[in-house]
């Protein structure tokens, strides 16, 4: 590259950023997913839990978690040369919902994270994102040692609109996450255009 220009005479391509959440219910695997996708060191806000949040905080099926976020996680992945994401996690208990319309502002899209052997954590998530008219998928990590099911049982469990896509994914593997960005991005983008030219009929 010379002065800012490729040596083809191609001016640099200006990426388009576009803001995610990652969302769900506490333990779901969200701080993991923005990991283990992030080109960049990912931001964490995450605290040991403590006896004194034991009442509030139900760890029950996630035994083993030790930490909790308690702001947002923040990552970055580049999709293409010309899209780049911001990924926001945000925080899974009753407590720090109030984070989530701060987060929210400007977002594209977002991931509702789900386990199935919680399922009824991810409620909220869902509920919040409908009520917004913010495009969602919802994105079932699929724990070691929990019963799998196929996306369409999950989708009758949530009650979700047809058009919400779900997706199998390892919050873990960052092939699998990036499938369900992508995802998130081109139903958003689907989202929009119907909300643009509405079919009537």
């Amino acid at each position: 590259m010379i002065f800012g220009r490729t040596e083809r005479g191609k001016a640099p391509v200006e990426p388009v950023t576009l803001k995610i959440l990652v969302a769900g219910g506490f333990g779901v695997g969200k701080t993991t997913l923005v990991g283990a996708v992030s080109e960049i060191k990912p931001l964490r806000t995450e605290e040991l839990l403590t006896e004194a949040g034991r009442p509030v905080d139900d760890t029950s099926g996630v035994e083993g978690k030790h930490t909790t976020t308690v702001a947002m996680d923040f990552g970055r992945i580049t999709l293409r040369e010309d899209l780049v994401l911001y990924l926001f996690g945000t925080p899974g208990q009753d407590r720090f919902w109030f984070l989530w319309d701060e987060l929210a502002t400007g977002a594209l899209g977002a991931v509702v994270l789900a386990d199935t052997r919680r399922l009824e954590d991810c409620f909220a998530a869902v509920d919040y994102f409908e009520r917004r008219s913010i495009p969602f998928v919802v994105g079932v990590n699929c724990f070691e040692g929990a019963s799998r099911y196929p996306a369409e049982d999950v989708r009758q469990a949530l009650d979700l609109d047809a058009a919400v896509p779900v997706v199998l994914c390892d919050a873990r593997g960052r092939e699998s996450v990036k499938e369900v960005l992508i995802e998130v991005v081109q139903h958003a983008m689907a989202y929009a255009a119907e909300r643009r030219h509405p079919i009537t009929g």
